[in-house]
């Protein structure tokens, strides 16, 4: 339920406000060179601080558990904690009879009968991506020269970002945003057609980040409106170079030797500083509702190195296997 990958497995633990966030990693080869000093770049470009990112800050400092030794990987699963320390819960507490709209407080106090930790999203909060970005800095060191870029190219409906983020603080609402991500070095053959091809398996990934809302690969939706003869890349050479890549890199679910290109679509916020209606349980009556806490105003800033990660986690599974 909290894992992914068959060869390189990732599972996550912990809550928002808990004492601590994690991830345990089985199936990473022995061998691999790794300090908790490799994980602070990516984990610093997770990191709250910019204009229109909450408040909250933590450290975010690693601290391996198991399965590293004079800086390598021993072949036994790596677990890797963060404390949680800079929490106000008592932000929280109303949410026990008014769940927020847009997030997942009344599902999982139903599914969960009442027993869920809601301060801050329990388990199901944005925090636990610090715990994928960790991960994905082990999976990139298997890719080798691969290389995985994303960036967010686009913030409520707008490419010039700056812009957006002045015009939502403004506004004091939340706003969405397209992440582009782009994959170079992979080899031909990676991936498996129907339920493990590249698609399925990133895309699986991508769906674990919370307030992702949609992906397409190459031309994606824009296909629709083509031809076949529009939509083909034509192969220009031996090693099945494409004079264009509407298939984003990937035919019959396996990788072609192109850049495997993709967009990620994550919705607004779903804390937002306006006054919303939701359902009060105590007294039985929908009433105005205004969140507490400390949220970001468009959390896509933060998430293309959250994309990288888990691009890079469906990618070293899927190599592995091969």
């Amino acid at each position: 339920m909290n894992s992914f990958g068959k060869i390189f497995r990732v599972s996550i633990f912990g809550e928002s406000h808990g004492k601590w966030v994690g991830v345990t990693i089985d199936g990473c080869p022995a061998g691999v060179p790794i300090t908790e000093t490799d994980l602070l770049p990516d984990l610093g470009r997770r990191k709250a601080g910019a204009a229109g990112t909450t408040p909250r800050k933590e450290s975010d400092i690693p601290t391996f558990v198991s399965g590293v030794f004079n800086n390598h990987t021993t072949g036994a699963p790596i677990t890797i904690i963060f404390e949680n320390n800079n929490t106000r819960s008592a932000d929280y507490n109303a949410i026990r009879n008014t769940p927020r709209p847009g997030h997942a407080d009344f599902v999982l106090q139903k599914k969960h009968n009442g027993f869920n930790d809601y301060r801050g999203g329990g388990h199901s909060s944005g925090r636990l991506t610090v715990a994928l970005v960790a991960a994905g800095v082990i999976a990139k060191k298997l890719l080798n020269e691969v290389k995985i870029e994303a960036t967010l190219s686009e913030a409520g409906g707008n490419s010039d970002i700056e812009e957006a983020i002045e015009q939502a603080i403004e506004k004091q609402d939340s706003i969405g945003g397209i992440v582009s991500c782009r994959v170079s070095g992979l080899q031909i053959g990676v991936g498996e057609p129907f339920f493990d091809s590249v698609e399925s398996v990133i895309s699986h990934a991508i769906f674990s980040i919370p307030a992702v809302k949609g992906i397409e690969f190459g031309a994606g939706f824009a296909a629709t409106r083509m031809t076949g003869s529009q939509h083909n890349d034509a192969i220009t050479n031996a090693e099945g170079a494409t004079q264009t890549n509407n298939a984003g890199g990937i035919n019959g679910g396996i990788s072609n030797g192109n850049e495997i290109y993709f967009r990620v679509a994550v919705k607004p916020t779903s804390s937002t500083p306006q006054t919303q209606h939701t359902w009060n349980s105590e007294s039985g009556t929908v009433a105005p509702f205004t969140v507490k806490g400390r949220h970001d105003l468009c959390i896509a800033l933060r998430v293309p190195v959250v994309v990288e990660s888990v691009t890079a986690i469906a990618l070293a599974d899927l190599q592995l296997r091969r």
